[in-house]
């Protein structure tokens, strides 16, 4: 079992992510505890010791007192110390090991179909990327490091005691583990289903809350408005009933190891008397056993909370597991310019019932085909197969670079210039008002009153329509891309913007190849070649200034 648990994808990920750090910091969480034991213990033994040195005259003469004092400094300021430098050194690997978590988690994601499923379920892999990422902080910090700690405490108690008598040492030893172990594993267990159940209503009711927010218009004109408080009404309860369980849990632990202590002391308080009575041990060493008993099961009870959590830990690992297991190269982009493909059959995400069937195409360097049909005939899907997000069933892709711009436009709740970086982190403010005004937005930024840095709402609120289309067509221009994806880019514009849209595109596309996927007239009419796609096949390839491209234009949409 232990082995499995270390060959775990997501706990190799943490551990061997800074493993010197996250080592050192365990054993200086080890080190404050003993330290803390060892300074109770000799504190207690120095003022036994000078107490009976002190009745005598001739012994309290002798006595050496500044030996035991300089031990008590030196262990009060090394204990402060490395409490310190712990803290510091535990908490720097631990956000370091959960950022290359998270870079490997995006990687995970980088795969095919990675968008498509980030629109289908935002909330759900947000959820992964930020609290299933936190749960992993806990169990390093609030399993690990304390199990780490009680063990050496426990090893160290049994090593001071075995030097006045070896039974003793190895008892309590023995009781410590046995008992401090054991009622952290029946928390864990006892814990485990409600922690799952928290965390999972957590996340239902994050998500639930959002979509009330956001679409309560839509809800209260459905009707729907009253059922969805309610639904959110009884995840709340099931919350509630998980936290009552843990806190259950936590208030029984807690005595638990509370009686565990209490018993501690009083067997080691009657094993020392019997010694002392046999006078195998000084009064002295047995105050000395004595507060090292008191001290020996803290540490455990600090493995309560990660206890209480290690359900949520475990369901976090299993969630994120299938994208950090093995290493997970980055999409390959191929050097050669156009795109081909060969016999290419797919589907939908998440099925396999061919929609597309043995297409071969190739898009030469500088070319613009247009691909026209009925809806559902596969355009979009060819599209998403040439921009890598959409893996085949079968066949080869070979395609560069590409970028994809369609009619929907997704801006974020940031400055203007941050969503223009988005095509191109590192583009200067000369180059993003260059593409500004290659979109014909430039005037209209530089008439707002904090120009780049104006601040867009959720979604791009405060621009309009044509200008939100706009400003997605500036970043499109920013993109170092070979290939340019067109999927009804002017969709839902008015005849005018739509064709000083196309017009733009027309006068910055030169050396790019475009693959445009249209219904629209206006669109095709940017292409050199019209591929007619029906039923996942390709029907028809006409080219500019025949005939059959004349006919397949003009049997489009007109504006």
């Amino acid at each position: 079992m232990t082995t499995s648990l270390i060959s775990h994808p997501v706990l190799r990920q943490l551990l061997l992510a800074q493993p010197r750090k996250l080592i050192g910091g365990a054993l200086l969480a080890a080190l404050t505890a003993v330290a803390g034991m060892a300074l109770l213990g000799l504190s207690g033994w120095f003022i036994t010791a000078t107490s009976i040195a002190g009745l005598h005259a001739s012994t309290a003469i002798v006595f050496d007192v500044f030996g035991p004092s300089a031990g008590i400094r030196l262990l009060a300021i090394g204990r402060t110390g490395s409490r310190y430098v712990e803290r510091l050194v535990t908490h720097d690997a631990t956000f370091a090991a959960l950022a290359a978590i998270r870079v490997q988690l995006f990687r995970g994601w980088s795969r095919p179909e990675a968008a498509s499923r980030l629109l289908r379920q935002p909330a759900k892999l947000l959820f992964r990327l930020t609290a299933d990422i936190d749960a992993l902080e806990a169990l390093y910090l609030r399993l690990l490091v304390p199990a780490c700690t009680a063990l050496c405490v426990a090893m160290l108690a049994g090593v001071a005691l075995g030097v006045m008598q070896w039974q003793l040492g190895l008892g309590v030893a023995a009781w410590l583990l046995a008992v401090g172990g054991g009622i952290s594993w029946i928390v864990a267990r006892r814990a485990r289903r409600p922690a799952i159940v928290r965390s999972r209503a957590i996340e239902k009711l994050r998500s639930g809350t959002i979509d009330l927010v956001a679409g309560q218009t839509d809800l209260v004109m459905a009707g729907r408005i009253g059922a969805q408080c309610a639904g959110l009404a009884q995840i709340d309860g099931a919350l509630a009933q998980a936290d009552f369980a843990l806190l259950r849990l936590e208030t029984a632990a807690g005595a638990a190891y509370g009686v565990a202590g209490s018993a501690t002391l009083a067997g080691v308080l009657l094993a020392v008397a019997a010694l002392v009575e046999q006078q195998t041990l000084s009064v002295p060493l047995a105050a000395l056993a004595l507060l090292i008993a008191l001290t020996a099961v803290e540490p455990f009870a600090g493995l309560r909370r990660g206890a209480l959590e290690a359900g949520r830990m475990l369901l976090a690992m299993r969630r994120l597991a299938p994208r950090l297991d093995g290493d997970v190269p980055p999409p390959s982009i191929d050097a050669a310019p156009g795109l081909r493909l060969e016999q290419v059959s797919a589907a939908h995400a998440g099925s396999h019932v061919a929609i597309l069937h043995d297409i071969s195409l190739h898009v030469g360097e500088g070319e613009r085909v247009a691909l026209i049909g009925p809806s559902g005939a596969g355009k979009s899907t060819l599209l998403a197969i040439a921009a890598r997000e959409l893996a085949p069933l079968s066949g080869s892709v070979s395609a560069p670079r590409a970028c994809l711009f369609t009619q929907k436009t997704e801006l974020f709740q940031d400055s203007l210039r941050d969503n223009l970086r988005l095509a191109d982190p590192s583009a200067s403010d000369a180059q993003l008002w260059a593409a500004l005004q290659a979109a014909g937005l430039e005037d209209e930024v530089r008439a707002f009153a904090g120009g780049l840095d104006t601040m867009l709402g959720e979604g791009g609120l405060g621009l309009s329509g044509g200008q939100a289309r706009r400003l997605a067509l500036a970043r499109l221009f920013l993109h170092a891309s070979t290939l340019w994806l067109l999927d009804e880019a002017t969709e839902a514009l008015n005849a005018r913007t739509a064709s000083d849209v196309l017009q733009r595109l027309a006068a910055r596309c030169a050396g790019r190849s475009l693959l445009i996927a249209t219904h629209l007239r206006r669109e095709a009419a940017l292409a050199d070649r019209l591929l007619s796609l029906r039923d996942g096949r390709i029907v028809g390839d006409a080219r500019r200034g025949t005939p059959a491209f004349e006919a397949a234009l003009a049997g489009l949409r007109a504006d």
